[in-house]
C-alpha cells in the first residue's frame, strides 16, 4: 500500500468543501488533497434534477474567489424584479470550474475520485479496490453537509408494482404520459416540482399534494443582496424585532415573522408546523396555492393500485397517476458536534442556511492558529432547522456566532468583504447618511438586543 502526504485530507468534494479548501488556499501555504465518491466535484450538484434552481441569488452562492452569475436581476418570469437563480446545470458547472481553474490550478490541491475514506488517512478506491495511505496533518469532514437528494436517499415507503413512482429526476421525460400527478413532500423539492407542472401546462386540478405538515416559506425579497432593497429589508427586520421581543409563544413569534412579511403560508387556514427555510417569491407562492387537493394524514407508507396509504388514513387515487418522491431530507441534521478537535475538523453550519459561507470562514478561523478550544469559541455549530422554535435556536446561536466574529479584526474584515455575506451588501451599498436609513438603522439596533433575549427564552437556551 503506497503511501502519501499532506497537510490537509478533505473528505468529500462538494460545495461546502470547495468553499473551505477555497479559502484554505488563500490564507496559508498547505498543501490539500480532497477525496470523493464521485467522479467529479460538486457532490449533490450532479445529481440534482433539470429544473432545480438556488433558493438564493447566485451572487453570494459558491466559493469566495469565483463569481457565479451575473448579479442581474430577472426581468421576467416567477422571479422577475429579484437577482438571478442559477439552474443546477450552471451551478455543477460551476463547481467543476473551480476544481479545474481554482484549486487544481494552484498546485497545492489534489482531488482523488471515486475513493471513499475509510478512517484514519486511508483511502479505498471503489472500482479496484486498492488501498493508499494519507498522512495528514489535519482530517477535514464535510459529510456532515452533505444533502438528501430524490435522486439516491432511501424510501420510507413501500410502492407496489405498476404503480407510477419516480424521482423528480425523471418528471420531463414522464409528464407527457400521465393525467394525474401526486407530490410527494412538502418542502423546497415539491414546491419545485409542484412549479414546474403547472408552469408547464399542467392545471391545479390535476395535481395532489401529499403534505405531513405544512411548512413555513421565506420570502424571497428579503434576501435580496442589493442596495436597492436596504430600506425594504430594515423595514421588515425592525417589525420582525419588535415580534420577537414582544412574543410570549412560539406560535405568535411565526404569526409576528409572518405579519412582518419575511415568512409566508401555503395556506392561510393552516398554521405551519415546519420550518426548513424554503425561500420563493410572491409569485411562486401564488401559483401553488391555485393546488386545492392537499393530503395531510401524515407521511406516506404504501402506494397502491389506485390506493395510498398513509400514517393517519388512505385515500383513493387515479388509475394512470405518476408520484414523484421528494420526500429526500436536504440538510438533515440537526445533531452537531465541536467543529475543532485533535481528529477531525468536521465542516457544519456556523450562519443558518449559509453552508458557503460557513465553510469558508471556518478555514479563516483554522488559518487564525491556536488551540482547538480557542477556535470553538469563534464558531458553535448552528443545527439544521425543523420547526419554528429550532429556528429561534439555531437563529440566536448564528448571532453569538456573529458578535464573536466582529470582535476579530482578521474575520471582521473578511466578512465585510467577501462575495459571500449577502446579508452585508445592501449596507454597504447605500447612503449611510440618508436620514431615513439611519432612522431605520437605529431602529433594528434598539429593539435587538431586547428580540435576542427573549428570543433565547422562547429557544429554552
Amino acid at each position: 500500500m503506497s503511501t502519501q502526504k499532506t497537510d490537509y485530507l478533505v473528505v468529500g468534494a462538494g460545495a461546502t468543501a470547495l468553499s473551505f479548501v477555497d479559502s484554505l488556499l488563500d490564507v496559508t501555504d498547505a498543501h490539500i488533497t480532497m477525496v470523493d465518491r464521485r467522479d467529479k466535484a460538486g457532490g449533490h450538484w450532479n445529481d440534482a434534477y433539470p429544473f432545480v434552481r438556488l433558493h438564493q441569488p447566485s451572487s453570494y452562492y459558491g466559493v469566495d474567489s469565483t463569481p457565479l452569475g451575473r448579479a442581474r436581476l430577472d426581468t421576467d418570469g416567477l422571479n422577475a424584479g429579484f437577482e438571478e437563480l442559477a439552474s443546477g446545470v450552471e451551478v455543477a458547472s460551476y463547481f467543476h470550474a473551480v476544481m479545474q481553474d481554482r484549486l487544481l490550478a494552484s498546485g497545492r490541491v489534489s482531488f482523488v475520485p471515486m475513493t471513499e475514506h475509510l478512517g484514519d488517512g486511508t483511502l479505498r478506491n471503489v472500482l479496484n479496490g486498492t488501498h493508499t495511505q494519507v498522512e495528514a496533518g489535519r482530517i477535514v469532514d464535510a459529510s456532515m453537509c452533505e444533502n438528501g437528494i430524490p435522486l439516491t436517499h432511501k424510501r420510507q415507503f413501500t410502492v407496489a408494482d405498476g404503480v407510477a413512482c419516480i424521482a423528480p429526476n425523471f418528471l420531463p421525460q414522464h409528464a407527457a404520459k400521465h393525467q394525474h400527478f401526486t407530490i410527494l413532500g412538502a418542502g423546497k423539492t415539491a414546491m419545485d416540482t409542484a412549479v414546474w407542472l403547472l408552469s408547464h401546462g399542467a392545471s391545479g386540478d390535476q395535481i395532489r399534494w401529499v403534505r405531513p405538515r405544512d411548512p413555513w416559506i421565506v420570502n424571497r425579497s428579503y434576501s435580496q443582496p442589493s442596495g436597492a432593497f436596504y430600506k425594504h429589508i430594515l423595514r421588515a427586520t425592525a417589525l420582525q424585532m419588535a415580534s420577537a421581543r414582544d412574543a410570549v409563544d412560539i406560535s405568535e413569534f411565526a404569526l409576528g415573522m409572518e405579519a412582518s412579511g419575511l415568512w409566508m403560508r401555503l395556506d392561510p387556514d393552516v398554521q405551519p408546523q415546519i420550518m426548513h427555510g424554503p425561500t420563493l417569491s410572491t409569485a411562486e407562492l401564488a401559483l401553488l396555492q391555485g393546488i386545492k387537493d392537499v393530503v395531510r394524514e401524515g407521511h406516506v407508507s404504501a402506494l397502491e393500485p389506485e390506493r395510498m396509504v398513509l400514517k393517519n388514513g388512505e385515500c383513493t387515487a387515479p388509475k394512470d397517476t405518476l408520484y414523484i418522491d421528494c420526500t429526500a431530507r436536504a440538510l438533515g441534521h440537526s445533531n452537531t458536534w465541536p467543529i475543532f478537535t485533535p481528529e477531525r475538523i468536521g465542516l457544519q453550519m456556523i450562519r443558518l442556511y449559509q453552508p458557503m459561507f460557513s465553510a469558508a470562514l471556518l478555514a479563516r478561523i483554522e488559518a487564525l492558529g491556536g488551540d482547538d478550544a480557542a477556535k470553538n469559541a469563534l464558531c458553535a455549530p448552528v443545527p439544521m432547522t425543523d420547526d419554528v422554535q429550532s429556528w429561534i435556536k439555531s437563529q440566536t446561536i448564528t448571532s453569538m456566532n456573529q458578535f464573536k466574529w466582529g470582535q476579530v479584526p482578521a474575520l471582521k474584515n473578511w466578512i465585510q468583504n467577501t462575495r459571500l455575506d449577502g446579508f452585508g451588501r445592501p449596507s454597504r451599498e447605500v447612503d449611510r447618511t440618508d436620514p431615513e436609513n439611519i432612522a431605520l438603522f437605529n431602529e433594528v439596533k434598539a429593539l435587538s438586543m431586547p428580540a435576542f433575549a427573549n428570543m433565547q427564552k422562547l429557544a429554552n437556551l
